[in-house]
């Protein structure tokens, strides 16, 4: 029997309308659709007229779910992943089953469409080749500072964030990237209220006070790139002996050499006698 495939089918982030045809065609042909949430997507299958039955996916359930899924390919019937928006595995459950289904010799095909990282990358207007996808930030403050750390790269850093901590996270992002460093904030990304403001990260906080509804519904943070970190190149300590030795004694020359070099001024003081030979 031909197994099925597993179709990662990506669905819209906040507008309805983004659901492409051919993702809805796939849902709509698939013997089952694999959801984060069974009653967010039955709200898209709804609105199209799509029966096709559902089964809950989630980051509680996902492996032991897998199973079952993995099994109902190798019957010859195809299955359809989402996630309750985008593209699922990004954030989202979903990659246990696809790495799953390419161990068992199933076909994954990828149905692209909506992403809320590439929608606020295409709205930040921070031009670079390339951007790093940060996902959520730890809970906790110690290691969201941590995690911060890693993140002054020399391109745009998207960051996603729920509502109940984006000023913890506005504040913790000024702190370690100054209040000069830009930030483009994406609020409700194609829904109905949605905002996108690219402003100095000093002005984020004013921005995000100056209306109480703006602390609630979901955000991409998009932080301009860092400046380019120079590499420094090491010190070569025998050319710094050299240059040393033809204004100083061997021991102080072999002592400020290892100031400069790190290297042992033993070890040094040795190669100064031998050169002073």
């Amino acid at each position: 029997m031909t197994p099925g495939v597993l179709y990662v089918v990506a669905t819209p982030i906040g507008n309805l309308a983004d659901a492409s045809p051919r993702a809805l065609e796939t849902l709509r042909n698939v013997g089952l659709v694999a959801c984060e949430d069974t009653r967010t997507t039955a709200k898209l299958l709804a609105r199209h007229g799509i029966t096709t039955r559902t089964i809950a996916l989630h980051e509680h359930n996902e492996r032991r779910a897998a199973a079952g899924l993995i099994d109902t390919l190798r019957e010859g019937k195809d299955v359809a992943l989402v996630s309750d928006a985008g593209t699922p595995a990004l954030s989202d459950p979903g990659a246990w089953l696809v790495q799953e289904a390419h161990r068992a010799g199933i076909r994954v095909s990828p149905l692209p469409g909506p992403s809320a990282a590439a929608a606020a990358i295409s709205a930040a207007g921070f031009s670079a080749p390339q951007f790093l996808f940060g996902g959520f930030l730890p809970a906790t403050r110690a290691a969201r500072r941590k995690a911060l750390q890693a993140l002054d790269v020399p391109w745009p850093v998207v960051i996603y964030e729920a509502p109940h901590r984006i000023a913890d996270t506005l504040a913790d992002l000024a702190e370690r990237f100054g209040p000069a460093r830009e930030l483009a904030i994406c609020r409700e990304l194609t829904k109905k209220f949605e905002e996108v403001a690219r402003l100095p990260l000093g002005e984020a906080a004013g921005w995000l006070a100056e209306r109480p509804e703006r602390c609630q519904g979901e955000f991409v943070l998009v932080l301009a790139p860092g400046e380019p970190k120079v590499e420094q190149k090491a010190v070569d300590p025998d050319a710094v002996l050299d240059i040393l030795l033809e204004a100083l004694a061997p021991s102080e020359a072999a002592k400020v050499a290892a100031r400069i070099t790190g290297v042992p001024k033993n070890l040094l003081y040795r190669k100064a006698l031998e050169r002073a030979k």
